[in-house]
């Protein structure tokens, strides 16, 4: 009887293992595609926005002699509309938007190269695109922002975001959906940060930053990512509950067969 118990917390264990690792695998790839269409699409929506920054900059230029500088900045820039397309086309992970939106900021900046050129002024500083929403183009300078219920930290800000800030306005924010709500895209989870890595990451401490508005607006995000797991658990012990079960019905009438052949 040792050995039969014995062989039946084995074969429990092993199915156990195997429902839990398939199951894990299922919720796993299940999510991960979840999570990578709002950014997808995200980005794709940045990339039709500098397509029209272009056609825009296309019609002020029209009639214009450039010189070689104005010429170069205008090329990097249609180049970099060209490889953000192609990028996102072959986004299949989240992390692949990062270089997606990395292109797109150097496109934005080219194109800010251009419009200084023309009009004869310095080249633009090099600076961070607006943290509210960086289609807003490049950042004129840092303002002192607060998420609902977050510690305040210096963002970069387009002018009039950083004017909105200063009036104790709300910035116009890039809105996402977590759940049935729209929240600001530094609050929607893990995912969006490769979207903030590519326009971000190269300016330091602003990474770090959003990492830090990116966990402090994951309350409702959390909870409902909590519900799910629950239930996802709950599916896997039911399944293993069935299979136990199972293996239990099959062992019972195969001992009972044994003692069925003894005369006793």
């Amino acid at each position: 009887m040792g050995g039969v118990v014995l062989l039946v917390l084995v074969l429990l264990a092993v199915g156990a293992f195997i429902v839990v690792r398939r199951r894990g695998r299922q919720a796993a790839a299940e999510r991960a595609v979840a999570e990578l269409q709002p950014v997808k699409k995200m980005a794709f929506e940045d990339v039709t926005a500098l397509g029209v920054e272009l056609q825009d900059l296309d019609l002020e230029l029209a009639g214009r002699d450039l010189d070689q500088g104005a010429n170069a900045d205008y090329q990097r820039a249609l180049d970099a509309y060209e490889a953000a397309k192609t990028a996102a086309d072959a986004i299949t992970l989240p992390q692949q938007v990062q270089d997606v939106t990395k292109i797109l900021d150097d496109g934005r900046y080219a194109a800010a190269c251009v419009r200084a050129r023309v009009a004869g002024e310095p080249l633009p500083q090099r600076r961070p695109a607006c943290f509210f929403d960086p289609r807003h183009g490049l950042s004129v300078e840092d303002v002192p922002f607060a998420p609902v219920g977050g510690a305040e930290r210096e963002v970069p800000a387009c002018a009039l975001d950083a004017e909105r800030v200063r009036a104790g306005a709300e910035p116009d924010a890039r809105q996402v959906m977590v759940g049935t709500q729209r929240v600001p895209y530094w609050q929607g989870g893990r995912a969006y940060q490769p979207y903030a890595a590519g326009y971000f990451g190269g300016f330091g401490p602003l990474d770090w930053i959003f990492m830090g508005f990116m966990f402090e607006g994951l309350g409702g995000g959390l909870g409902e990512l909590a519900a799910g797991m629950g239930e996802g658990m709950g599916d896997v012990f039911g399944g293993i509950g069935d299979m136990a079960g199972g293996i239990g019905d099959g062992i019972g009438d195969g001992i009972g067969d044994v003692f069925d052949g003894f005369d006793f």
